[in-house]
């Protein structure tokens, strides 16, 4: 099977094709990534040493080029969005754009040239905010963030060519994913690269809210059975079965890094963060054979040993970062 792989440079793509490059059954493996600030060629690494790896810089909103791809390939895993909450609050247009319409592009081409397989790569947070309970795959859509909008429209959009098409759609919705080589824009990184600069890391409103969090492997993991045996037109939850308060997540950070809570400030919570996110994952369990196997504390602390021995890797990227976001961020009037 050859795959085509959209946003593969970017941290979670990146995990996933080097799993696709270790298994015999695969055959040309492409990787289609704008390298927008968040994807980064270096995620590829070692990669690049098989054969079987194909890389092309473009933009998944172009038509000719997405075209030419998909045609040569069995399958598509579309990983490539814009997927900054905050960013999204300044700059909805680019989150319509590539995760939307980006989307409908890929897909038109998947119609045409009658790809066998289609995984789009979703997020809980297209389910909003749940005080008791947790969703499963039929649980309607409340995103409250224009982030989590675009990703609701662009499943939906998705989901829609399998009805009306045949286009053999899947989709995955995960929860927080961490691990190496993620960007210090989210938070377990950034709460790392901050600390191991002897920074203070800061806390929206009392650190209350509650998320599910699942190690990259373990999403990876997933997304390759929804791949090999998913059924079209289905939707699977991905979650990783440890949920922690801000809070909670800090403390274990600040232990991981040696710090104590005199490194942490709290600010005021930013508009529309969910309190609570919870899938139920029974489903790809139950169909799939889904299992997520890392520990968290254990998987924690191998991601902050990533962190300290790569210093080259994320401190560009943190600069960049913050630069990009101050330039994006409405301006002050009379400044």
């Amino acid at each position: 099977m050859d795959v085509l792989v959209t946003g593969g440079a970017g941290f979670i793509g990146s995990h996933f094709v080097k799993r696709l490059l270790k298994a015999d059954d695969i055959g040309q493996v492409t990787v289609l990534d704008a390298l927008t600030y968040a994807g980064h060629i270096h995620n590829l690494g070692k990669a690049f040493l098989s054969p079987r790896l194909a890389f092309v810089e473009g933009d998944i909103l172009d038509r000719p080029l997405v075209d030419r791809l998909v045609q040569r390939h069995d399958a598509v895993v579309h990983f490539a969005a814009e997927s900054h909450v905050d960013r999204s609050f300044y700059a909805a247009g680019a989150f319509l754009a590539t995760n939307v319409m980006g989307t409908q592009t890929l897909l038109d081409a998947a119609q045409r040239f009658g790809v066998s397989r289609f995984v789009h790569v979703s997020t809980d947070e297209v389910y909003g905010s749940l005080p008791t309970g947790s969703a499963t795959e039929e649980s309607p859509l409340r995103p409250s963030v224009p982030y989590a909008a675009s990703k609701a429209a662009s499943d939906l959009i998705a989901l829609s060519y399998w009805h009306t098409s045949g286009v053999p759609v899947c989709v995955t919705r995960a929860s927080n994913n961490y691990g190496p080589n993620q960007h210090p824009e989210k938070i377990i990184p950034l709460f790392v690269t901050r600390l191991l600069k002897g920074e203070p890391v800061t806390l929206h409103g009392q650190g209350q809210h509650i998320r599910n969090w699942l190690h990259v492997a373990d999403h990876c993991a997933g997304i390759d059975l929804v791949l090999r045996h998913g059924t079209p037109g289905e939707v699977y939850n991905l979650g990783g079965g440890t949920d922690l308060s801000g809070r909670e997540l800090t403390a274990l950070i600040l232990d991981a890094c040696g710090a104590d809570w005199d490194a942490v400030t709290y600010v005021p919570d930013r508009p529309a963060n969910d309190l609570r996110y919870s899938m139920d994952c029974s489903k790809a369990v139950h169909s799939l054979g889904y299992q997520p196997r890392h520990d968290l504390k254990e998987g924690l602390a191998q991601t902050v040993e990533w962190y300290r021995a790569h210093p080259d890797r994320w401190a560009p990227m943190l600069r960049a970062s913050t630069a990009q976001l101050q330039l994006s961020a409405p301006s002050t009037p009379g400044r």
